[in-house]
């Protein structure tokens, strides 16, 4: 099902010396940054302050970490409503996130999209969307806009494991492998689709070999390594960059919450998530290389945590304290 630590490790002593000290601690802070960050929405769901669902990307912060690090500031990323990771990652401020997580008239949505429906075209972030699946043809029709524009940039669309076995999905990818439009498909394969287990609801062992039939590359990456993914989404983003048509990564992670804050994730025992935790951790992996490696230290890397925190927590109650949404505000913006 994951690469063990083994493999994990000779990955990293492969590729360690291919980055140096700066972005490998960027790294390690941008998924510091999520995990954090998500932690804070767990506690601010749990005192009634987030309304709605919320789902929770700790465990998977290596995935949109890596690959983030990899695109160029033109291009865009479509996700589903498993989105908050993805908006920091993208650059967007964790105060106006956290802002419209709460309602707020701050938020990036003024407050009125949630958890699941935020946006930053200043940032190329197209969503956050809440229908299982719909953001993948929507991926396809910016990957169009940028072929027809010949600008060179490329789509990351972001869906999960249980929406590969939507219809639309494949649809999408007969019409992004004939017209070889430059977008990758990132399938975050966290091992449960809602509440059900990927044999359970997955015909192929390897999902990402459902592009084979379109003719579109793919392969499968481990997600628990920020290394192994960043260096997948250099080599996808070049293949689209050649004009070589749409990349498929399925990118083999972990969430350690259950599907949403409402689900207790009883499908599944505490033994197996406290395993991944002790043996896969992403941000632990990271931090192992950087002090093994004497990159860094212990002492330097909870300093940068300590300010993280800080950082998180002045985002919560900037949020609190922010005006709610007036109530002339649920006229606009509307266009059917």
């Amino acid at each position: 099902m994951y690469m063990n630590k083994k493999q994990t490790d000779k990955t990293n002593e492969k590729n360690k010396s291919n980055y140096d000290l700066d972005l490998l601690l960027n790294l390690n802070k941008q998924m510091l940054l999520i995990r954090r960050f998500e932690e804070k929405a767990g506690q601010l769901y749990g005192m009634g302050k987030i309304g709605g669902f919320c789902h929770l990307y700790i465990g998977q912060e290596a995935v949109v970490v890596g690959l983030q690090s990899a695109n160029e500031d033109k291009d865009s990323v479509v996700t589903s409503y498993r989105d908050h990771g993805h908006m920091l990652a993208c650059g967007m401020e964790p105060a106006g996130v956290m802002s419209e997580l709460t309602g707020r008239a701050t938020g990036y949505s003024k407050g009125k999209g949630g958890s699941m429906h935020m946006f930053s075209k200043e940032k190329n972030f197209y969503g956050g969307h809440g229908i299982v699946g719909a953001q993948v043809p929507l991926g396809a029709g910016l990957a169009f806009a940028d072929m027809y524009m010949e600008n060179e940039s490329v789509t990351f669309t972001y869906f999960g494991d249980g929406a590969a076995n939507q219809g639309q999905v494949y649809e999408t990818f007969n019409m992004a492998a004939l017209w070889k439009l430059p977008v990758i498909y990132v399938i975050e394969n966290n091992q449960y689709a809602m509440g059900t287990a990927q044999e359970r609801s997955t015909s192929s062992p390897e999902i990402y070999t459902r592009g084979d039939s379109f003719g579109i590359k793919g392969e499968a990456v481990d997600g628990m390594d920020v290394v192994a993914v960043r260096d997948a989404g250099v080599k996808a983003a070049a293949h689209c960059r050649a004009g070589k048509g749409p990349y498929i990564l399925e990118i083999k992670t972990y969430r350690y919450r259950g599907h949403s804050m409402s689900d207790p994730a009883k499908y599944r025992t505490r033994e197996e998530v406290q395993k991944m935790r002790a043996q896969r951790d992403p941000i632990e992996s990271i931090r192992s290389l950087l002090v093994s490696e004497k990159l860094s230290t212990d002492e330097e890397i909870k300093i940068i945590d300590k300010e993280i925190k800080e950082i998180v927590n002045s985002c919560a109650e900037y949020a609190k304290e922010s005006p709610e949404v007036p109530a002339e505000e649920l006229w606009t913006d509307i266009y059917a």
